[in-house]
């Protein structure tokens, strides 16, 4: 473990190389193929893909298995989502991690090329993009744009976040900071962001390039009970986090997303 007083030091001169991609999955047969597809044909060979499996019932371990060597199979329990992504980083072993979700793919076959460069060319802990809503039949249609913008840590009061499957980190940040706080059923991802950009405050990188496709019907957009579940654990976040919003932040959060919102072709 890296000692924090020498976090600064370390990564200015760390080596980056091999990528580590972390995938979660639960029955998820209809949408697994495309996740792996769009790792596999990545032009960065220097990538191991991690697949933890919640214990799947339809084909899902089926596809999984017939990528042979092209994926790492983790068939364990879990707690929720937050959990297992937990258990599958800790068999990471790459200098930087990536979160794919089940539902997700890359939007092109260099970009995990065009995130290491940045990794190597520069002294960033981090580094972030742009992310689409597709619909989850047609992934055609987008549905909403997420363009996230460079990073003001000023912004987060506003209610501006990340989109997490679009965020890589070096390995060692999970090792400073900690992992994801699995007492969350939804907003895990955005109390993890709160806790590395905004309280530690990592060196951060902006892409402004669609990183990631991402189908609608996810963890956290699954109807009005697990909206309303969403909020509450976003301002319990930033307690956690160490932090105090505004009193309008969680409340922008949400609207800041009705400008994204579009109907257009990929």
């Amino acid at each position: 473990m890296i000692k924090k007083d020498s976090f600064e030091k370390h990564i200015s001169k760390a080596r980056v190389k091999k990528i580590s991609i972390i995938t979660v999955c639960l029955n998820s047969e209809a949408t697994i193929a495309d996740t792996l597809n769009s790792v596999v044909n990545q032009d960065y060979r220097d990538y191991e893909h991690i697949v933890f499996d919640g214990g799947s019932t339809d084909r899902t371990i089926e596809i999984l298995k017939s990528y042979k060597d092209k994926v790492r199979l983790i068939e364990g329990s879990d707690s929720g989502i937050f959990d297992a992504m937990n258990q599958a980083i800790s068999f990471a072993s790459g200098d930087v991690i990536g979160i794919l979700n089940s539902d997700d793919f890359y939007s092109n076959n260099g970009v995990l090329s065009k995130v290491m460069e940045v990794f190597k060319n520069s002294h960033t802990a981090s580094v972030y993009g742009d992310l689409c809503y597709v619909n989850r039949k047609d992934v055609t249609q987008i549905s909403r744009y997420w363009k996230a913008r460079s990073l003001n840590v000023n912004s987060f009061k506003y209610g501006w976040s990340i989109p997490h499957p679009t965020f890589f980190v070096k390995r060692e940040l999970y090792d400073l900071y900690g992992k994801f706080d699995s007492s969350f059923k939804v907003s895990g991802d955005y109390e993890l962001t709160l806790r590395f950009l905004l309280k530690h405050r990592i060196p951060v990188e902006y892409i402004p390039e669609i990183l990631v496709y991402m189908r609608t019907g996810g963890n956290s957009d699954q109807g009005v009970a697990q909206k309303i579940r969403s909020y509450r654990e976003d301002r319990i976040a930033w307690k956690k986090a160490g932090l105090k919003p505004r009193f309008y932040t969680v409340i922008f959060k949400v609207l800041r997303k009705l400008p994204q919102l579009t109907k257009q072709k990929r």
